[in-house]
């Protein structure tokens, strides 16, 4: 047990901290300031947390998050007062909108400080509205006995809203008065002999916070045994326990004989060997109108939330459908707002054991069949392309990175071009390599620092990014002094944004370049030299693939790829529709 009697905040926050060490935290990330001084000695000296210290608050919130993304565990976060809080608030956007959980902490100053003009004040009380689980602001800590028992069964909800029936974010605003620093005070002297400490700790509960659900789906079974013309869409999804999700799917997939259309981002696709029925050339199969119309479902079971992609996007819009979405959040995740049923449950919580003769018998597999067979037909075209493509296209680092990547390495796959060439050209493949994303809200801030927590201890990871996405957050770098691990950053240079060489803008010649594409004209060694972080400039594709595996154990680097943003463009304009032709 580590309590701090010197004063009256250093043991009320020594109560929270040991408080969550024995709920099952790990992990904290500490920014720098004065306010959160009694919290951020609490944590650095408890012997069961490991802390990491960040300069920049922004940067902090989304290394934080991928560290939650990775253990799936909340992650504390601590700062001082004033803005410092409001630089967490793009990676709190993004936790509550992927389900991460975050647990934060924001000192403050006490009631009579606020709304007189006191340094470092502002409003606090609600900061991040709505896209928090849960908020409240502790009491100004206090010696009574039932004010340590209200913070300790305070500091419990806290962490279990984090986590059921949903993960999520959690913020705990924490006023203190001075004496902020250990400064030692007599009055609390006699209190750890007057109290029992040791009886006031029991009882805390450490381990799975999950509602155990067994989902009987038998309701449903009997419709979707009726309809031949039906498919399974695996949209985003972060989870806990890939070799399950895969089995689940799978075995719905075996059950229905429906063909699941797998976004790059869930793990499907990187289980390939158990997974007859995948697809992962929807996208591009959907740009033939004729297949597009052949191919037309009458049910539609979306698991997680929807695919990256317009094309599918649209033909399932265009469809006449009933519609199903299995998910445990309460939110609508039906963009299309088509007439959905919603089944609120975890696919990892689904009942898939059902008798086979219990249920009727489905002969018919011709739809599932035609579906198998434009998607091998255009498989081979894909590899055909990229096994004679020497030039350093953008479009092929996704398909090499399928390829090659050692195995069940986790990647993470930057929003814009990143996660869209993934979605075309991430191929099924055996390797069980982990996706990561930040596609709850879909910007490119953080994306540096929520690859670095991923990697953080973990293992040796990859980041897939574009040039825009690693300068918005280049700050992350200054993690590079308490990183551990190793990260992989695969740097798409275009010189600016190729997202919008796609898009009907790129017809405005008079203000595209400076107002949309944005080339910034850095020379990223030298920045990288500025960070002491390894550059090594890429040439050709046999160079990118004998750097990939294996991977380093510990450091980060980038490889560098310079591309034609132009010309990957007009290419990827050209290709997806021939690949799309019978």
């Amino acid at each position: 047990m580590q309590l701090d009697f010197r004063n009256i905040n250093t043991l009320w926050s020594s109560v929270i901290v040991e408080t969550l060490s024995r709920l099952g935290l790990t992990t904290a990330v500490i920014c720098p300031g004065s306010r959160s001084t009694p919290l951020t000695l609490a944590f650095a000296r408890h012997p069961h947390i490991e802390t990491i210290p960040i300069l920049d608050e922004r940067s902090a919130a989304f290394f934080a998050l991928g560290i939650a993304k990775r253990t799936h565990l909340p992650t504390a976060l601590i700062c001082t007062s004033g803005t410092a809080g409001a630089n967490f608030y793009p990676a709190v956007i993004e936790a509550k909108e992927s389900q991460v959980p975050l647990l934060i902490f924001t000192g403050d100053r006490p009631p009579e400080l606020r709304n007189c003009h006191a340094g470092q004040t502002i409003d606090q009380v609600k900061l991040y509205s709505n896209y928090c689980r849960w908020y409240t602001e502790l009491s100004l800590p206090s010696l009574d006995i039932k004010m340590l028992s209200y913070l300790r069964q305070t500091i419990i909800t806290a962490w279990d809203h984090t986590l059921v029936p949903y993960r999520g974010v959690v913020h705990l605003n924490c006023p203190f008065r001075e004496p902020l620093a250990p400064i030692v005070t007599p009055e609390i002297n006699t209190l750890s002999s007057t109290i029992n400490f040791d009886v006031f700790f029991t009882n805390i509960y450490q381990g799975d916070k999950k509602i155990l659900v067994k989902y009987d789906l038998s309701n449903y079974l009997e419709y979707w045994l009726s309809q031949s013309k039906g498919i399974i869409i695996a949209g985003v999804f972060n989870t806990n326990n890939p070799d399950l999700y895969c089995k689940q799917i799978f075995s719905l997939s075996k059950l229905l004989k429906y063909p699941i259309l797998a976004e790059a981002l869930c793990p499907l696709r990187n289980y390939a060997q158990d997974l007859p029925n995948l697809i992962n050339t929807y996208d591009i199969l959907l740009r033939n109108d004729k297949l597009a119309d052949e191919l037309r479902p009458d049910v539609v079971i979306q698991i997680g939330e929807f695919p990256t992609s317009k094309q599918l996007r649209g033909w399932v819009e265009d469809s006449k459908v009933e519609y199903f979405v299995i998910d445990n959040r309460p939110d609508n995740l039906n963009p299309l707002h088509n007439n959905t049923h919603y089944i609120r449950a975890n696919i990892h919580d689904l009942d898939m054991e059902y008798e086979p003769d219990k249920l009727a018998e489905k002969l018919d597999i011709s739809y599932l069949v035609r579906w198998k067979t434009d998607n091998d037909i255009i498989n081979q075209k894909i590899i055909a392309y990229f096994e004679s493509e020497e030039e350093l296209l953008e479009a092929k680092i996704s398909f090499i990175l399928s390829k090659k990547l050692p195995e069940k390495t986790p990647i993470f796959i930057a929003n814009s071009m990143p996660v869209r060439y993934a979605e075309f050209f991430w191929m099924p493949n055996e390797r069980q390599l982990m996706p990561y994303f930040n596609r709850g809200a879909n910007g490119i801030e953080g994306t540096l620092s929520t690859a670095l927590g991923i990697a953080y201890q973990g293992k040796s990871s990859v980041l897939l990014t574009g040039d825009l996405a690693l300068l918005h957050d280049t700050n992350g770098w200054l993690i590079n002094k308490h990183f551990q691990g190793h990260l992989t950053i695969i740097l798409i240079n275009n010189n600016g944004g190729g997202i919008f060489e796609i898009l009907p803008i790129a017809q405005e010649d008079s203000f595209f370049e400076e107002y949309f594409a944005t080339p910034q004209n850095v020379d990223f060694s030298q920045l990288c030299t500025t960070y002491n972080v390894e550059h090594i400039l890429i040439k050709n594709w046999t160079q990118l693939e004998q750097l990939l595996s294996p991977l380093p154990s510990t450091g980060i680097r980038v490889l560098e790829l310079k591309t034609d943003r132009k010309r990957d463009a007009l290419w990827l304009q050209n290709n997806l529709a021939k690949l799309s032709k019978n």
